[in-house]
């Protein structure tokens, strides 16, 4: 009878806990991810923000691959440079298709998810993302310095995932499409053109800005509130899914809690995002 009432009270705590949890493969807690730094051999740490904020501070052992490393020159901005350089580019760093790789950035997700949706479209097996909040990772002493690490090069493999890049010809395809929905990540100043700079959305795109998808404090939000949030905009996973902003930044993040959380299928990010798709055709307000 003990043993049932026990069973009974365990049961009722995981139904009051579970629903707030953000449960998805690919987001790791500060209390898992101090674990696996003692327990797994294969762990890499990439800081994915600002090389400025990298030097002033950042996990002991952790490697800087900046999202801006990851960027094509050229007239468009914020184009993802060839599936092969950026293996180049992460076999230099010392990160192997065998890593667990651990992402994070200064705490807005918008460099962590980046890099996250590149390592994803470039095949990487197992990536994660942690979340920095400075109050959480003093509870669980992070270990933190101002000293650089340099992984030991190694081969990266790239095996593209196509299923996650949306090319400008699928957004074309996409705009008044009843199967699939344009997602613009941007603040709504942005989306209908009244910031003073830009010249409006992709048409038939909807907005949904992807701070609503944080807390406060820059973490997700809790699957059910984005399950919500999702739903109420008209995101089912019997649509293809297309997201982008200025630079397809803040559409990483918007891409990682569409895939992990919610576990939409058909969820695609726009590489070019406006950049490019204001050379292509006209914006609408």
């Amino acid at each position: 009878m003990k043993a049932l009432k026990k069973i009974q009270v365990l049961l009722i705590a995981f139904l009051f806990i579970a629903p707030a949890a953000f449960s998805q493969v690919d987001y790791i807690s500060v209390s898992d991810y101090m674990s696996k730094m003692k327990s797994d051999p294969n762990l890499i740490t990439l800081h994915t923000g600002k090389a400025d904020d990298y030097r002033n501070s950042h996990i002991k052992g952790s490697i800087l691959v900046s999202y801006k490393e990851t960027e094509k020159s050229g007239e468009i901005r914020g184009i993802m440079k060839d599936a092969n350089d950026l293996a180049e580019l992460l076999g230099k760093a010392g990160v192997s298709n065998n890593n667990t790789i651990v992402v994070y950035d200064d705490g807005s997700q918008k460099y962590s998810s980046r890099v996250y949706w590149l390592l994803k479209y470039l095949g990487a097996p197992d990536v994660k993302v942690l979340h920095k909040e400075m109050d959480t990772w003093r509870k669980f002493r992070v270990p933190l310095t101002a000293t650089p690490s340099n992984g030991k090069p190694t081969t990266f493999v790239a095996s593209v995932n196509k299923e996650v890049l949306a090319t400008a010809e699928d957004v074309k395809k996409a705009i008044n499409n009843s199967n699939a929905i344009i997602v613009d990540a941007r603040a709504k100043e942005e989306y209908d053109g009244t910031d003073g700079w830009s010249e409006g959305h992709i048409e038939s795109a909807i907005n949904l800005e992807y701070k609503k998808l944080l807390k406060e404090n820059g973490d997700f939000k809790s699957k059910e509130e984005l399950k919500a949030i999702a739903e109420a905009a008209g995101i089912t996973n019997n649509k293809e899914i297309i997201l982008y902003c200025q630079t397809s930044i803040r559409g990483a993040v918007t891409f990682f809690a569409f895939k992990n959380a919610l576990g939409l299928d058909k969820v695609k990010l726009y590489d070019g995002a406006i950049e490019e798709w204001q050379t292509i055709a006209p914006l609408t307000k």
